[in-house]
């Protein structure tokens, strides 16, 4: 059993920032994610991506937002527990929760946090007949370990940033990356566009375009896909066929679970603390609604920090909290490390 004082189901930008507000509180954090990585739609659909929108960045890049939030939270040293979905939810009679995953991981909070973007995130899955039997035996839709596709035949579909990024990674550790794409145009950042072209030049990656994967063949697993070009169908070899066709979002498990919901998102008291009709259960970000609700970064990171001062007032009934600027009052780690603003200094200038 994993136990800390707030659950937060959903490790992407509001979810992350909730654990530097909560360390302010010296409340303890762990996150769940169905993803291999924190971040979110961030790390996952557009990591090379600029926002605009976040105060104090004229751009930033959606990968680097979600690593200063995790060196910004390093410190609280917050749990992880990824590539899991957060599956049930139970109220225990003292008023705390035990949340368990599909995967049977049991967290122990006394409050609830669910920052679950647009909810869980499901890849979109190419109509391919006995797509199912090749799960986990050939066919992968996140490159979790990069490492298990060392010296293998690689055949990767896709048109958008996941697709170019994982074909650069992998061209210098696989035997062979086939990229597939039903266009010639690609649809991603520049760089990453042109160090692919490079790459096809020099013969690390082999460009099938306009190209649709249309069969996978392999007895116990997998071992080649048919590709069809422009009405010509040809048969690659392969280890592994990654197809990275971006992902669906879907409210999921959290759907059954007593929660108020409206048009696929979970209602709350924006009046108060963001609460849901369960009390101790909270909704914050983008998986949340409720009249004249935005779904944009900055509006997650002001509802957390509401949520994580009333999860904070519910454990300490009666008892005042001071909120001072962290200019004031330092940050203290739960690492032992301590930052604060330079004292200043009483001297005569002469």
């Amino acid at each position: 059993m994993i136990e800390t004082d707030i659950i937060i189901i959903g490790a992407g930008p509001t979810g992350l920032f909730a654990v530097f507000e909560a360390g302010l509180l010296k409340l303890k954090c762990h996150l769940i994610d169905g993803l291999p990585q924190p971040g979110g739609q961030l790390t996952e659909l557009y990591p090379k991506k600029p926002i605009f929108d976040i105060p104090g960045y004229p751009s930033v890049g959606a990968a680097e937002l979600i690593d200063n939030l995790m060196e910004q939270i390093k410190q609280f040293q917050p749990g992880f527990t990824l590539n899991e979905v957060a599956e049930t939810v139970e109220k225990l009679e003292d008023g705390t929760f035990i949340v368990t995953t599909n995967k049977g991981t049991k967290h122990h909070g006394k409050a609830v946090a669910i920052a679950g973007g647009l909810g869980s995130f499901e890849p979109r899955k190419p109509e391919l007949e006995n797509l199912a039997f090749y799960e986990d035996k050939g066919v992968e839709y996140f490159v979790k370990k990069p490492e298990m596709f060392a010296g293998k035949k690689i055949v990767i579909a896709g048109g958008g940033d996941s697709a170019l990024d994982w074909s650069i990674y992998l061209a210098d550790l696989a035997a062979e990356v086939h990229l597939v794409h039903r266009r010639n145009e690609f649809r991603g950042a520049l760089d990453s566009v042109e160090k692919v072209q490079a790459l096809k030049d020099q013969g690390k990656i082999n460009m099938l375009t306009p190209g649709e994967i249309v069969e996978l063949k392999g007895t116990d697993k997998l071992e080649a896909v048919v590709v069809d070009i422009e009405g010509e169908k040809r048969e690659i070899a392969c280890d592994y066929f990654i197809p990275l066709f971006g992902l669906t979002p879907k409210l999921g498990p959290i759907a059954d679970w007593g929660l108020e919901i409206e048009k696929n998102a979970i209602k709350v008291n924006n009046a108060l603390d963001y609460q849901t009709n369960i009390p101790g259960i909270y909704a914050i970000g983008d998986v949340n609604i409720y009249p004249g609700k935005l779904k944009l970064i900055l509006c997650g990171f002001h509802e957390a920090t509401l949520m994580c001062q009333s999860v904070y007032n519910m454990l300490n009934p009666g008892k005042k909290f001071v909120l001072k600027y962290t200019t004031v009052s330092g940050i203290n780690g739960f690492d032992g490390t301590r930052k604060e603003a330079e004292k200043a200094v009483v001297k005569s200038i002469e």
